[in-house]
């Protein structure tokens, strides 16, 4: 009996080493990398941004040229770029965008705005699909020439036309600014616009 008291009081440590936690400790560092995976902050919508422009599959022409026009000290960056499936049935988007990088401007223009004007220039009654491309390509690249910027915008004396367009206050504040600046440019056959930028109501405004 006393003999079986020994190996009972004996092997007592033994259960209780046995009967401890059987998980291994965690390490911090491991626990921190399965919870804590860094997340990179979505970047938050820019509305004012002007989207990059890609070399992408539809992208048939681009032309830009920058300007003086919205800011004297920083010139603005026009950009004319046309997409589609070919030179003759796509959709140009002009835009204007200040050196800090908002649209101040945008315009959609289609082919047949660019090419409407080959009429006056046409020798024969029809023109070639080469020739009307051609012509195309000649209108984009030369959309920003230096010759559709004017300064001043509108001259001092210029009459205010009726009824007043832009508002005759905007008219007024534009005749009394010789550095204003406005870009003149042909949609279709004969519809020349005029686009100027206000310092009073801080917008590009349309000039008759």
């Amino acid at each position: 009996m006393l003999h079986r008291r020994l190996l009972l009081l004996a092997s007592l440590p033994l259960a209780v080493a046995c009967s401890g936690p059987t998980d291994q400790p965690t390490d911090p560092a491991a626990t921190s990398a399965a919870t804590d995976t860094p997340k990179t902050p979505l970047e938050p919508l820019d509305t004012a941004r002007a989207a990059a422009v890609a070399m992408e599959s539809d992208t048939l022409l681009t032309s830009r040229s920058r300007h003086v026009f919205s800011d004297p000290a920083a010139p603005d960056v026009f950009a004319l770029v046309l997409r589609g499936p070919s030179v003759l049935s796509g959709e140009a988007a002009f835009t204007i965008t200040t050196a800090a990088g908002q649209v101040i401007f945008r315009e959609i223009l289609t082919s047949p705005d660019l090419e409407a004007a080959l009429v006056y220039e046409m020798k024969t009654p029809t023109a070639t699909q080469a020739e009307r491309e051609a012509y195309v390509r000649r209108r984009v690249r030369e959309f920003f020439a230096e010759s559709n910027f004017r300064r001043p915008a509108l001259a001092a004396a210029y009459p205010s036309p009726a009824p007043a367009s832009p508002d005759r206050t905007t008219w007024n504040d534009l005749r009394q600014r010789p550095d204003a600046v406005r870009f003149d440019y042909l949609v279709g056959k004969e519809d020349r616009r005029h686009i100027a930028w206000s310092p009073l109501s801080k917008q590009v405004v349309h000039l008759p």
